[in-house]
């Protein structure tokens, strides 16, 4: 009898243990429920100093491979390109690279950085141009023996700018083969038109009349000492690498030069709907409006309510409930570009089947207006917040991108301190905050809808969100 009552205690017990073991395994923290003691990091910085000429010069010293990173960014940029010779500043860019230097040619350039294993990259884009040399420690000397030649000397090959202007005559022939690069073209077009640096193009046109000369004159007029901030990052001695910059460029003399003056952006926002025919089974699609400049206070609170809209790559509202919940769509999402010189964009974007495309366009604006008309969750404010600040470590990976980071503050006039200030901010944003800059700058009734696709094919009239603008493509 007491046997008996021993095995029934001892499996009771067990079944207790069991149960509680079923529990707990059922009770166990998903990954997105996990929490975390918030991360505290001081990123290093590059000590900034100038050149004995006006160049401004960020030195970050780090020893634990034998490279060596120069970069730079330099005020030069498309919007500053006669309206007759588009193209003209990044081909000037691109020839100062391909083009020869000093006393080499440009396929000797070339030989030389493919024997030391460097590279050198020159580019001008809209608002900025830019470069760098990367070498090994011990070939620093000749890297930048290069890299000076073709900052100071660039021969600007005839040869070479006729082959980068086949190049781009090619791209232009091409220009209305890819449905996505259609959509964002037009869509610039459409905001700040036709005629805006943001936004036009080249043509067969303005490629025809950009002649060397004017890529010689374009440089002459951009670059200059006080108009470059160059950064060093790697393997290297801050007092021997000074030396050797103030010896390399203490010819170039300082100068200021005026760049020319825009007309203030005022947007407005006004409803329309436009539509791109092109024979297709998908759709592209932009929907938005001009937006903000990135030195704007609310900028922190925009951010986040982007990123819980449709930034996000899997977690966001449009992706939950256009692409996972009713499968209208292969991509969706928002993008909110900040300006630097002028006002930048916000903007939804899908690609869907033609047969869903007013569906997923109705469904996007659906959930664009649901941001101004009430607060977001605590979860998915907390999730936002989240990825932004464990994310901001991955900001600072090595030497070379922090001192990238500090030459792109100092170009475009933002606070020396402004990553560890976005931290700050972003760990302070409440949902109310969220809900007022939806509230304040985010315009649904006043949005510019684009569609690439065949109209025939659309589940219904695209008619439906308004009178509809066809754009032609127009052939090179």
């Amino acid at each position: 009898m007491k046997n008996h009552s021993q095995f029934k205690i001892s499996l009771f017990v067990l079944l207790v243990f069991v149960f509680l073991a079923s529990y707990g395994a059922e009770c166990r923290a998903t990954p997105p429920s996990l929490q975390f003691e918030p991360l505290v990091f001081h990123p290093p910085k590059g000590k900034r100093t100038e050149l004995s000429n006006g160049m401004v010069l960020y030195l970050l010293e780090d020893h634990e491979l034998p490279l060596v990173n120069i970069s730079f960014m330099v005020q030069a940029g498309s919007i500053y390109e006669p309206a007759d010779k588009i193209g003209l500043a990044s081909m000037t860019g691109a020839l100062m690279r391909t083009g020869g230097a000093g006393e080499k040619s440009g396929d000797e350039v070339d030989e030389e950085l493919e024997f030391l294993s460097a590279s050198i990259s020159i580019w001008i884009g809209g608002e900025a141009g830019g470069g760098g040399l990367n070498v090994l420690t011990k070939d620093f000397d000749q890297g930048l023996d290069l890299f000076s030649d073709i900052l100071l000397h660039p021969k600007f090959s005839e040869e070479k700018l006729q082959l980068l202007k086949n190049q781009e005559v090619e791209n232009i022939r091409r220009k209305n083969d890819n449905p996505s690069s259609i959509a964002s073209r037009e869509f610039l077009k459409l905001l700040y038109g036709t005629e805006s640096p943001f936004a036009r193009e080249t043509t067969l046109d303005t490629i025809s009349q950009i002649k060397r000369q004017d890529c010689i004159e374009y440089y002459s007029k951009y670059f200059h000492p006080d108009a470059i901030i160059l950064g060093v990052a790697g393997d290297f001695k801050s007092e021997e690498v000074i030396q050797k910059l103030e010896n390399k460029f203490k010819n170039w003399e300082k100068r200021k030069e005026m760049l020319p003056e825009f007309t203030p952006i005022h947007p407005e926002y006004k409803s329309t709907v436009n539509l791109v025919e092109k024979d297709l089974t998908q759709s592209s699609i932009r929907i938005g409006h001009l937006g903000i400049k990135q030195n704007n206070p609310d900028y922190f609170p925009l951010s986040v309510m982007n990123d819980i809209l449709g930034g996000q790559a899997f977690s966001s509202r449009l992706f939950q409930e256009v692409r996972t919940r009713k499968g209208l769509a292969y991509s969706v999402g928002t993008v909110f570009n900040p300006g630097n010189i002028e006002v930048g964009t916000f903007f939804a974007f899908s690609q869907t089947m033609s047969k869903n495309t007013i569906q997923s366009v109705s469904a996007i604006l659906e959930n664009i207006k649901k941001m101004r008309d009430e607060p977001v969750s605590a979860e998915e404010l907390r999730l936002a917040k989240d990825s932004f600040l464990n994310s901001f470590i991955f900001s600072f990976t090595n030497s070379a991108q922090i001192v990238s980071r500090q030459i792109s503050l100092e170009y475009y006039h933002l606070p020396e301190d402004f990553m560890e200030q976005f931290r700050d901010h972003v760990s302070k944003v409440t949902r109310e905050d969220v809900l007022r800059v939806a509230q304040k700058y985010i315009h649904p009734d006043g949005m510019t809808l684009l569609i690439v696709g065949k109209s025939s094919q659309f589940d219904h009239s695209l008619s439906i969100f308004g009178p509809v603008n066809t754009i032609p493509l127009t052939n090179p």
